[in-house]
C-alpha cells in the first residue's frame, strides 16, 4: 500500500515555465546574450538551476558568463517567483483526495530549495504536505536518489510505500534510481512521449487519471 506520494514541483504541480524564462532572460539581456522564446525553456528546466543556466547560455559558456546570468536569475526570481506561476488544473482536488484516503503527500524539487516555500505557500495554502523539499546543498540533484532516500528515512517509509510523480525523463529516472513506484503526467512541460520513452510504467491525462492510479497501487 502507498503511504506517501512524492511530487516534482514545476510542470507537475505548478507551471512556472513563463517566471523561469523571464528571469533567465533577464540574466541573459544583462550579460549581452541572445535571449530565448519561453516555450524553448521547457527543454532547459528539469536539471536544477546550474544546467538551466548553462543551458540558456549555451555554447561558449564560461564561467564569468555563467556566474552573471545566475547572479541576475536568482535576483529576479526571488521577486517574481510567482508573478505569472499557477497550479495545474484539479491538483489541489488530487491531494486533498489523496489525504483524505491516508496518503501523505511531498513535494521533491530539483528547484533551489530556497524558493520552493513562497510558491507552495501561494498556490497550496490549503494543503499540508510532509515535506517540500527543493534541491538542497547537502544532496544532489535527481535523478540522483539520495533526497529522496532522505525524506523517506525521515518518515519510516520503505521504498515499496512510495510513489514518485513527474513530468519528464528526470522524474522517471529518480523513481528508478530510488527504487519507488512511479506516475507520469502529460500536462507539464515534456509530455507523455518523452515518459513513455524513459519507461514511465504510466502517464496521467488528469489529476483525477493521477488520483485513481495512486490509489489502486
Amino acid at each position: 500500500m502507498i503511504k506517501l506520494a512524492v511530487f516534482d514541483l514545476d510542470g507537475t504541480l505548478v507551471d512556472s515555465l513563463t517566471d523561469l524564462a523571464l528571469s533567465v532572460n533577464k540574466g541573459l539581456k544583462k550579460a549581452c546574450l541572445p535571449e530565448h522564446p519561453i516555450g524553448k525553456y521547457n527543454k532547459f528546466v528539469g536539471n536544477g538551476r546550474e544546467m538551466l543556466i548553462r543551458r540558456a547560455i549555451g555554447e561558449g559558456c564560461t564561467e564569468e558568463l555563467f556566474e552573471a546570468v545566475i547572479g541576475t536569475f536568482d535576483r529576479e526570481y526571488r521577486l517574481h517567483c510567482n508573478d505569472n506561476t499557477a497550479a495545474y488544473d484539479g491538483c489541489a482536488d488530487m491531494l486533498k483526495r489523496l489525504s483524505d484516503s491516508g496518503i501523505h503527500t511531498a513535494v521533491l524539487s530539483n528547484k533551489p530549495d530556497e524558493f520552493v516555500p513562497q510558491i507552495m505557500e501561494k498556490l497550496y495554502p490549503g494543503h499540508s504536505f510532509l515535506e517540500a523539499w527543493g534541491q538542497k546543498p547537502q544532496y544532489k540533484c535527481k535523478p540522483d536518489p539520495e533526497a529522496l532516500h532522505a525524506m523517506l528515512a525521515l518518515h519510516g517509509i520503505s521504498l515499496d510505500e512510495c510513489v514518485y510523480v513527474g513530468d519528464s525523463d528526470v522524474d522517471v529516472f529518480t523513481a528508478k534510481n530510488s527504487g519507488v513506484k512511479m506516475a507520469g503526467v502529460s500536462w507539464g512541460f515534456r509530455g507523455r512521449e518523452e515518459l513513455l520513452n524513459a519507461g514511465a510504467p504510466y502517464v496521467a491525462d488528469t489529476a483525477d487519471e493521477l488520483a485513481e492510479y495512486i490509489l489502486s497501487l
